[in-house]
């Protein structure tokens, strides 16, 4: 599980790097990366940008079917309502992430982790800056 969140971790810092929201998400089934992503919404002006949405479809086409009741998706926060709604539709079998999301409704079918290491720590700091220069800006 450590591995996976390593890697979902490498990714939301490829999103911080683009001014996005460090959100990383990695896709696994039967113990194998089929897909991995970050958020993109500001470099592709889409809403849909969400790197737990662009894991999916990259699973999707990667396992040609829509439904990935085999997979277990790895993100480094808490799914939002929308990602929750497609996570549901696309019949993925477990969600893991790292740190709660405050700003949504109480999900109660996804586990919060307990994976704590120093890329833990390194991203908890990426993702209070990414909000402090956020707030900053308003």
């Amino acid at each position: 599980m450590t591995e996976y969140f390593n890697i979902a971790i490498k990714e939301a810092k490829k999103a911080y790097k683009a001014n996005e929201i460090p959100v990383g998400a990695v896709m696994v089934s039967n113990n194998k990366i089929i897909a991995k992503a970050h958020n993109n919404r500001q470099k592709k002006y889409s809403v849909l940008g969400h790197a737990e949405i662009i894991a999916i479809t990259k699973a999707e086409k990667k396992s040609k079917d829509w439904r990935l009741d085999n997979c277990v998706l790895y993100v480094t926060l808490e799914p939002c309502d929308m990602c929750a709604t497609i996570i549901k539709e696309s019949r993925i079998k477990d969600v893991y992430y790292l740190i709660k999301n405050n700003s949504n409704s109480a999900n109660n079918s996804f586990v919060q982790t307990n994976v704590h290491n120093q890329q833990y720590e390194e991203y908890q700091k990426m993702l209070k800056n990414f909000f402090d220069k956020l707030r900053n800006k308003t």
